[in-house]
């Protein structure tokens, strides 16, 4: 007789109050309580010893389930372009930049058999056209994968990539999956944000939202009403340095390694995009004071201090430990912990707040156990809001080290795994970290976060952990 549903539960894995910190009594309306040190997952010694790991080890007529390591193998994407007419991709499908991500890791990885790849899941955040019918399946028959190889396609707006991963890496962690392929794709010229959506009109008449919470300019307009201090001054130059740090990424070679080539087509003839295109290296903050504040008149909001309209596709190989070994891979890090989290839908941008603290509870960690930070920035201003509330500095050395979604773009459901690859050649570079944060927010006022640990780590202190010792 199968043992009941909560026999079967982890000894350790029971609900867990929610967060601290000043912006939390914004986010969640109340107080929190302390997290439990017993749930640190890792025991201060081997940066691989993962007590998960050994426990959790549960029965059922014979057989066991047990916790398992969830790896992040390698990870992709073609170069982001503008959407619209004028646009690189503008006569690209969308399914097929998806394709290409996966090819690429196909080719990358040849190793690994195409029938033992156990699923494909890619997101959309508008699932119509050729950015619909189940893009996980059909992309990776497109792709070249066995018939035996299935696949889905999922939606959490901008989290759609990140959502894939923790969903697929789920599935390796309770062992139902030894390597799964997790992407997005966002073709946002042919499909533009909300096309083809039709909201329940109970939202307005109920008052369930206000009319602001569907346009994602003006729920950044409205961060900069509640928090006074994030300036747009403090704004337009955190936009400036995005874009300086990204094109000193692109000179010291550290972008192109996980960038795939695609061949485009416009009125000129075939030309090779192998670069972001709305990459603005010339940025200043006299230019970015003279923009158009587009969601408000004398707002605070630009084009210049925010992610832009765009185009793309990211993949990522993700496996467990027995596969790595099985296939002989490499681990660009591995997965800690992650969260997700609502708040008011008329500020979204405070999102990953919450989702941050719950990642890091269910960690057992904190904050100043972070060295490297890979946070989307939909909007200069929602960045500015989650540094404030962990008291890190706009300009600290450990955030978006090679710039953000300012500079390279931002194709909504895509965007995940682009922080995932910026994030484990950061950690490459970066021994003396074991724990970095990819962070961002969703629209309709939700964050994600996912906690990853340094399979590089030498057992040494990163500079955040060291301030003031």
């Amino acid at each position: 007789m199968p043992a009941p549903a909560e026999a079967l539960r982890p000894p350790d894995c029971r609900p867990y109050p929610n967060g601290q910190g000043t912006l939390s009594r914004i986010v969640h309306g109340r107080d929190h309580g302390q997290a439990r040190d017993r749930r640190r997952p890792y025991d201060g010694g081997d940066g691989l010893e993962n007590d998960l790991d050994a426990a959790h080890e549960l029965t059922s007529d014979g057989g066991s389930v047990a916790a398992r390591e969830v790896h992040f193998v390698d990870g992709v994407r073609v170069p982001f372009g503008r959407a619209g007419e004028k646009g690189m991709y503008w006569r690209t499908r969308a399914d097929d930049l998806s394709v290409k991500t996966i090819r690429a890791l196909l080719e990358r990885n040849p190793q690994i058999p195409g029938d033992r790849y156990d699923d494909v899941a890619i997101a959309a955040t508008t699932q119509e056209g050729d950015q619909g019918l189940t893009l996980g399946r059909t992309t990776a028959l497109l792709a070249g994968l066995p018939l035996s190889v299935p696949g889905l396609a999922l939606d959490r707006m901008c989290a759609g990539a990140m959502t894939a991963v923790t969903t697929m890496g789920s599935g390796v962690g309770f062992g139902a999956y030894d390597v799964v392929i997790a992407g997005g794709v966002e073709h946002m010229g042919h499909h533009p944000l909300g096309s083809g959506a039709d909201p329940n009109p109970r939202f307005l008449s109920e008052r369930l939202v206000s009319a602001d919470a569907l346009n994602m300019g003006k729920t950044a307009e409205r961060l900069h009403d509640r928090f006074p201090r994030l300036t747009k001054e403090r704004a337009d130059r955190y936009a400036m340095a995005s874009q300086h740090k990204a094109a000193a990424a692109y000179d010291a070679g550290r972008i192109q390694p996980d960038l795939v080539p695609v061949a485009t087509e416009g009125d000129g003839g075939w030309g090779l995009a192998t670069r972001d295109e709305a990459l603005r290296p010339e940025t200043t903050m006299e230019g970015l004071a003279g923009l158009k504040t587009p969601f408000r008149p004398h707002g605070r909001v630009t084009a210049g201090n925010s992610s832009g309209l765009n185009d793309g596709a990211t993949a990522s190989i993700l496996a467990s430990g027995e596969a790595l070994a099985e296939f002989g891979l490499r681990s660009r890090m591995k997965m800690v912990s992650f969260a997700f989290a609502g708040v008011e839908p008329e500020v979204m941008g405070i999102g990953p707040i919450p989702s941050t603290e719950k990642a890091l509870r269910r960690a057992g960690l904190t904050i100043d156990d972070i060295g490297l930070f890979e946070l989307n920035e939909a909007f200069a201003v929602q960045v500015l809001s989650f540094l404030d509330h962990y008291g890190i500095a706009d300009d600290d050395p450990s955030v978006n080290q090679w710039g953000g979604a300012i500079a390279f773009g931002h194709p909504l459901a895509s965007s995940g795994v682009r922080l995932m690859n910026q994030l484990s050649r950061q950690f490459e570079e970066h021994p003396e970290v074991r724990y970095g944060v990819t962070a961002m927010c969703v629209g309709l006022g939700q964050g994600g976060t996912i906690v990853w640990e340094n399979t590089n780590w030498d057992g040494k202190r990163h500079a955040r952990a060291t301030k003031g010792l």
